[in-house]
C-alpha cells in the first residue's frame, strides 16, 4: 500500500468523531454542514441518478423523512451528478411515481465531498459514490457508519430504527439490545463495580439475568 494511499485511510471519517466539514452545491441551493448544527442529519450518498435501485431509495427516503423530522433528523443525498441532472430526476420521480422529494441532494461533481467521507470504493466504482450512511448527531459527531454495495438497496426501518436507538442512548445513559425497537426493553451498561453489581441484582425495577446482564422499560 502507498503512502498516501495510508493517509487516505487515516484521514477518513470514524465513528465518534467530529463529522468533517464542508459547503456544497445542493438542489436547494449552497449548504454548509454546520448549517445543521443543532439537529440530527442522515448524510448518504448514491451511485447515480436516474438508477432503478436508487430511485426505489429515494422513494423509501421521502416515505420516512417525515418521522425523521419529528426525532429532529434531516435528509441530505449525494451523488456526483449535476445540479442538473438531479432536479431533472426529482421532477422525473414526482411525475413517474408520485413522490415528491422535499430534502436536499448534493451535486459533488468534483468528489470533494465524497473523498472527505470515503464514500468511494475503488475496487467497485472508481466513477460513482457508493451506498453510504453517516448518522451524524446535533454536536455534529458521526455516530453510526453503514455501507452497502452497488447492488443492493438500504433498508430504511433499520436507518430509522438505528437514530432512535442512538436519541434513546443518549437521552436515558442505556444500550439496545439487537433487534431493539421503539418501546421494547434497553440495557443497563456493563456496572462499574461490584457495588453496583450488588445493587442491581437486588433492585426489583430490574429484570436481570445476572449481575452484568440488566434490563429496564423506559
Amino acid at each position: 500500500m502507498s503512502e498516501n494511499t495510508n493517509s487516505e485511510v487515516r484521514s477518513l471519517p470514524r465513528i465518534g468523531s467530529k463529522a468533517p466539514q464542508f459547503e456544497a452545491v445542493t438542489t436547494q441551493g449552497t449548504i454548509r454542514l454546520s448549517d445543521y448544527e443543532g439537529s440530527w442529519l442522515v448524510l448518504f450518498s448514491h451511485p447515480a441518478d436516474f438508477t432503478p435501485v436508487c430511485t426505489t431509495e429515494f422513494i423509501a427516503f421521502q416515505q420516512i423523512y417525515p418521522e425523521l423530522r419529528k426525532l429532529n433528523t434531516e435528509l441530505l443525498g449525494l451523488s456526483v451528478d449535476s445540479v442538473s441532472s438531479h432536479i431533472s430526476w426529482i421532477r422525473n420521480v414526482k411525475e413517474k411515481f408520485g413522490v415528491k422529494l422535499e430534502f436536499p441532494i448534493i451535486a459533488d461533481l468534483n468528489k470533494d465531498v465524497a473523498q472527505l467521507y470515503g464514500m468511494i470504493m475503488p475496487d467497485e466504482s472508481t466513477t460513482e459514490t457508493s451506498r453510504a450512511v453517516f448518522v451524524i448527531d446535533d454536536k455534529q459527531v458521526i455516530r453510526a457508519i453503514i455501507y452497502y454495495p452497488l447492488t443492493t438497496g438500504r433498508n430504511m426501518d433499520e436507518i430509522l430504527r438505528l437514530v432512535k436507538a442512538l436519541q434513546t442512548t443518549d437521552e436515558n445513559g442505556v444500550a439496545t439490545p439487537a433487534n431493539w425497537r421503539e418501546g421494547d426493553k434497553v440495557l443497563l451498561p456493563t456496572p462499574p463495580n461490584i457495588e453496583v453489581a450488588e445493587e442491581r441484582l437486588n433492585d426489583e425495577n430490574l429484570e436481570c439475568t445476572d449481575w452484568y446482564f440488566c434490563k429496564k422499560q423506559l
